[in-house]
């Protein structure tokens, strides 16, 4: 009987390490908007409303689109659905840059880089499962999910230090550039899986488990927790995109909602 090895490689950070790019990139350009909410509006001459939507349209994309994109995980692999990920949001993040004034074309491609969102958030334990021991998921995931709120927090502050000094559209410019960089390390270096897998068969993870769905749906305490979750993420979310509005009646400036929505990860 043939025996089957199993090995890690060190190549497992490298790839790891331009997921985590990527994802704290994604997350940057979705908060950018947030902690200047009030500027936006007057420098675009839309309502704040309208500012907000840039975040929400994140939200919206992500409902329709997670099962569809966690099949394609599935059945295409890990990086080309990333890639797909990966691209909308450098394409996008640029045009978004370059739009200048005109909100409507800002609207558009932030529509652009929101499709490419779970793409990424959701295959955050495809690349742990394809690469990463059992043992070492729980860190590989971890890590990942410090990468989206580092790049929470930078969007949050930093947006409002640097239109202190620059144009709207110039910042944004400069985020959509390092998305760009992002999504070129990702496809330069990213690789599907080893030439040895890192775990027996059966040790597998994916994105999409209609049959477990199925039956955690007839759990109770999975409604509980789901009901939970919900709330706890939309009030996270609800705070997070409108955090300006809340606290500019009590005199607060951009770079104070941005240090109390970088606050809130802590």
């Amino acid at each position: 009987m043939e025996k089957t090895s199993y090995r890690l490689y060190g190549y497992r950070w490298v790839v790891l390490a331009a997921f985590m790019f990527a994802n704290l990139a994604m997350q940057t350009l979705w908060i950018a908007y947030a902690p200047i909410t009030g500027p936006a509006a007057r420098f675009y001459g839309v309502s704040d409303l309208q500012i907000g939507l840039l975040a929400m349209t994140f939200m919206i994309a992500f409902i329709p689109l997670s099962i569809p994109v966690s099949w394609a995980i599935d059945t295409w692999g890990f990086r080309p659905a990333v890639s797909i990920g990966v691209a909308l949001m450098g394409v996008f993040g640029i045009v978004r840059g370059l739009a200048g004034a005109n909100y409507s074309l800002v609207l558009a491609a932030t529509a652009g880089i929101a499709m490419g969102q779970p793409f990424l958030l959701n295959a955050w334990t495809k690349l742990p499962a394809l690469w990463f021991s059992p043992e070492e998921r729980a860190t590989a995931v971890g890590l990942v999910t410090l990468a989206n709120l580092v790049g929470t927090a930078l969007g949050m502050v930093l947006t409002p230090l640097l239109t202190a000094t620059l144009p709207i559209p110039q910042v944004q410019l400069l985020y959509g550039g390092v998305a760009a960089c992002a999504a070129a390390v990702f496809l330069l270096v990213a690789r599907e899986k080893p030439p040895t897998p890192p775990c027996p068969p059966g040790q597998e993870a994916r994105a999409l488990m209609l049959d477990g769905l199925k039956h955690a749906l007839t759990v109770r305490d999975f409604w509980l927790y789901l009901c939970i979750t919900f709330v706890g993420m939309g009030i996270f979310n609800g705070v997070s995109t409108w955090v300006e509005n809340i606290v500019r009646p009590r005199g607060f400036s951009p770079t104070d909602a941005g240090l109390v929505g970088a606050l809130m990860l802590v």
